[in-house]
């Protein structure tokens, strides 16, 4: 009971990642989590508006259904898959952690909250929004698209995506979000 209470080893989770990659490329299928909102809003009827959410969003079905499975896995490890809640990490993260406002038994960062309540707040998030929306149609994917599944098929367009999206992750919080805030 232990093993089901405790995170996955690396040796249980990096094996069943790549039996759902083969599968994935096997089936003829792509992984990428934006990709659904693509498919939501060519179900919405965005069609009429622009021809890149004019497709047989039937064909992607599958990929809302894979993030249901997500949630109610999310939901269900969290609930009865573990003994505690707390996030481990180091007393030197905790500290830089409370710091920003967020703690273990809070994880939506204050900021965020605080965020909606001024001009300047809902500002960053619109642009924030904007730029990961854009940044993920430019990149012609999203993060866990590359970074699992483009890497996993050694595709170099995914290697370049994945690591601009680490350098501009490392830009952002260590110049940026300082200026910011």
């Amino acid at each position: 009971m232990e093993f089901l209470l405790s995170p996955w080893p690396w040796y249980v989770a990096g094996p069943a990642i790549s039996v759902i990659l083969f599968l994935l490329l096997y089936f003829g299928k792509k992984f990428g989590l934006s990709s659904n909102l693509r498919t939501m809003c060519a179900i919405g009827g965005a069609g009429k508006f622009s021809s890149f959410f004019n497709f047989d969003w039937k064909q992607d079905i599958w990929n809302l259904v894979f993030v249901l499975g997500t949630i109610l896995g999310g939901f269900f490890a969290y609930n009865y898959l573990t003994e505690t809640h707390d996030i481990l990490l180091s007393a030197k993260t905790n500290e830089a952690l409370k710091e920003i406002g967020i703690d273990q038994n809070n994880y939506l960062p204050s900021f965020i909250l605080d965020g909606l309540k001024s001009i300047k707040g809902i500002l960053i998030l619109l642009v924030g929004g904007f730029l990961i929306g854009f940044g993920t149609r430019y990149a012609n994917g999203c993060t866990s698209g590359h970074a699992i599944s483009g890497l996993s098929n050694l595709q170099l367009p995914s290697l370049i995506a994945v690591i601009g999206f680490f350098i501009g992750g490392l830009i952002m919080t260590h110049f940026i979000i300082p200026f910011i805030f």
